[in-house]
């Protein structure tokens, strides 16, 4: 590592990606191909084996660089010529790229979003000592918990979150001041997720606006589990799912909208039952990490057997 590194980390990635980065220009050749999971360490990768003679094919995953440092990294670092195809599963991501780095539509592609495992995210019986129904959400980026806290504070149920991640911070745009006494959030491990999920009556995910679809991994391994999902109106996949019946939208903010969608669901099994039946389907089909690898591959061999 170099002191250059933490430099770069204060723009993007950190700095054992940039160290990553530079051993593996060393190591990597024209015919070798990298794929890269998400920007944090594909900007680095791209930096220096996508700028040098005789170069490997780089391929990065995108999840959100329309922000500032994002649109900083891309010109400062030129990605536009060491990147060879950018995957996103946001609508809004794939224009952003294209207009900002005046792209052909061939060298970013629409991607299905980064899989569950559905043989680990699967339906199992719920624990015998709930007491009440219970209301399941997870995640931190661009969470929106102050409505739900507005939403259930009223309601006979609990309400219990996933929410603690030693790579995110608290903040109070994401938490109500004061948790309402039927809410509680805290650390689960893989298996207790799972179990999570599977207690849960409804699986609700309150989002701020966002241009990346934030909360897809807390939808996809709900619904992989069975279960009806409540979620904030989105573009992309969200609105797709909504669109097809799998789960149920409601508005930013709209916290009297979203407690009537949980009291309509709760008091009416066979409607929830319904829903996490027509989302588990489109897991099973669809989103999963079945299809994923089988896509990923097919574009690795594409990019493979292109010329520079």
């Amino acid at each position: 590592m170099l002191p250059i590194d933490l430099v770069y980390e204060k723009i993007i990635g950190s700095k054992h990606h940039w160290s990553l980065a530079r051993k593996l220009s060393s190591e990597l050749a024209r015919n070798d191909v990298i794929f890269c999971i998400d920007e944090s360490v594909g900007i680095p990768i791209a930096t220096f084996c996508g700028g040098r003679h005789g170069r490997p094919k780089v391929v990065v995953f995108i999840h959100n660089l329309n922000r500032p440092r994002g649109r900083l990294a891309l010109k400062l670092f030129r990605i536009r010529n060491r990147v060879d195809l950018f995957l996103t599963a946001s609508i809004d991501q794939a224009d952003f790229l294209r207009d900002y780095l005046n792209l052909p539509k061939n060298r970013v592609c629409l991607f299905p979003y980064q899989p569950t495992d559905t043989s680990f995210f699967t339906p199992k019986s719920a624990s015998p000592n709930k007491s009440r129904p219970l209301i399941v959400s997870g995640g931190l980026e661009q969470r929106d918990y102050r409505t739900l806290a507005r939403a259930t504070e009223s309601l006979n149920v609990d309400v219990k979150i996933s929410a603690v991640s030693p790579a995110k911070i608290l903040t109070s745009r994401c938490f109500p001041k004061v948790l309402p006494a039927n809410m509680s959030y805290g650390f689960y491990d893989w298996n207790s997720l799972v179990q999570l999920y599977c207690d849960a009556d409804i699986v609700v995910i309150t989002l701020y606006p966002n241009n990346f679809q934030a909360g897809l991994s807390t939808l996809f391994e709900a619904l992989a589990c069975r279960k009806p999902v409540i979620i904030t109106r989105g573009s992309g996949i969200i609105q797709e799912l909504i669109d097809a019946k799998a789960v149920w939208g409601v508005n930013s903010g709209d916290s009297q909208g979203l407690s009537q969608a949980i009291n309509s669901l709760l008091k009416n099994p066979k409607q929830a039952e319904a829903l996490a039946e027509i989302g588990y389907q489109l897991v099973l089909k669809q989103y999963n990490n079945h299809i994923y690898v089988e896509a990923l591959i097919e574009q690795l061999v594409n990019i493979h057997s292109s010329q520079h």
